[in-house]
């Protein structure tokens, strides 16, 4: 377990409490935990929100600039879509038709829906970017999507047993997830939930395992089942009977190429996601250890339950500039375009205060990510001690 308080110093390190300092008393690469005082955390606190502050005093025409060119061509490719599936006979134009159905709803879901569903427009009072009222074209639900990645994820970011997107409650993802022969089937269980990612964020609400223990009955989950009936029920009509009839003897392929481009959209987005939040390096928390938070504290575990892909423009906007995850975890609300101006600061900000700041290419956090997967539905005994060097925080003022 990583981020414990000091009370458990003696441990991990050193059996004496370290005196109170304003920087870390650790930097990564010692032997040593990472210690960070009270105060150096509070510190980070203020610099944090004061560079939110001059973010969102920066807003303005050039933000609106940007999202309703994205939406732009979002709609652009969906035409395209659409259309040349109309000669979906043709090899190459049936092939064309599924990367710009795939380029639309990517970009539909992690670019725009998932932005805007975190009100990163809401300041520009458009109704159509209101957070509130913004439907995606996906199976979930907007509501239930707000209610489950909005405020859980969002708020119990990595959280033992609070936070929900540890595993979704299909996967062992963290060593101290009790260990059970079920979870022998990780690696398959992975596999299906990013080959069909979009109804098992639909189902994410459900909190299925509760369901089957009990804990929850048909009066708690019958909202959210007349919720998938309509929202998942417009999805398969429109994009398996409605768009395929419109295309007459070509209704198979149409349909077949429908089917791709969803699963084109939820392998990319199960990956931006999951290299996000698992790969090597992320760490993990108690309910006990954050009772208390200050704002400081809550920004370090955002820092540290959370990582970055690195990539070139056009990689961040497909991502939905979730590549930059542990700016989005700091700044849920900020337009995440403007994620890669401030990365350079935050990132300054880590080595600063002796913080790892997580990061590498796609191919090597993907891999960190299903090494944990295949690792994790092993016991605990069989995968050997974890050689990451975690972040102790000091979670109480110290007396004068």
């Amino acid at each position: 377990m990583f981020g414990l308080s000091l009370s458990f110093l003696p441990f991990v390190g050193s059996g004496s409490k370290p005196e109170p300092t304003s920087t870390a008393l650790d930097k990564p690469g010692t032997d040593g935990p990472v210690v960070l005082s009270y105060e150096a955390v509070e510190e980070l606190g203020r610099k944090l929100d004061d560079l939110r502050a001059r973010t969102v005093a920066d807003l303005g025409q050039e933000d609106r600039d940007y999202i309703y060119k994205i939406i732009k061509a979002q709609r652009g490719f969906e035409v395209a879509g659409r259309g040349l599936m109309y000669l979906g006979f043709f090899p190459p134009a049936w092939i064309a038709a599924v990367g710009a159905l795939s380029m639309s709803k990517i970009l539909d879901n992690m670019e725009i829906g998932h932005n805007v569903m975190h009100g990163q427009y809401d300041w520009m009072r458009e109704p159509g970017l209101n957070s509130k009222k913004f439907e995606w074209d996906t199976a979930c639900p907007a509501d239930q999507w707000r209610h489950s990645h909005n405020y859980m994820h969002h708020t119990y970011t990595n959280i033992l047993d609070m936070d929900r997107d540890i595993g979704y409650g299909i996967l062992r993802m963290d060593k101290d997830q009790k260990w059970n022969p079920y979870y022998l089937g990780n690696p398959v269980y992975a596999f299906l939930l990013m080959t069909f990612f979009e109804w098992g964020v639909m189902l994410h609400d459900l909190e299925a395992e509760n369901v089957v223990q009990g804990k929850r009955k048909w009066s708690d989950i019958k909202p959210l089942v007349q919720g998938w009936w309509r929202k998942a029920g417009r999805q398969v009509l429109k994009d398996y009977i409605v768009f395929p009839a419109l295309t007459g003897p070509l209704f198979v392929p149409t349909l077949v190429g429908n089917a791709t481009a969803n699963i084109v959209r939820n392998v990319w987005a199960y990956s931006i996601i999951f290299c996000g939040h698992f790969p090597t390096g992320v760490q993990t928390f108690t309910a006990e250890e954050t009772a208390q938070e200050t704002r400081g504290q809550w920004y370090v575990r955002q820092m540290l339950g959370s990582a970055n892909i690195e990539g070139g423009p056009l990689f961040h906007i497909l991502s939905g500039n979730l590549s930059h995850q542990i700016e989005h975890h700091l700044f849920p609300d900020l337009p995440a375009h403007r994620y890669p101006q401030i990365a350079p600061e935050v990132r300054a900000l880590c080595e600063e205060y002796g913080l790892p700041y997580n990061t590498g290419g796609s191919f090597h956090q993907i891999g960190t990510v299903w090494g944990k997967i295949f690792k994790l539905a092993l016991p605990n005994r069989f995968t050997g001690p974890d050689t990451v060097t975690g972040v102790i925080i000091e979670r109480e003022k110290a007396a004068a």
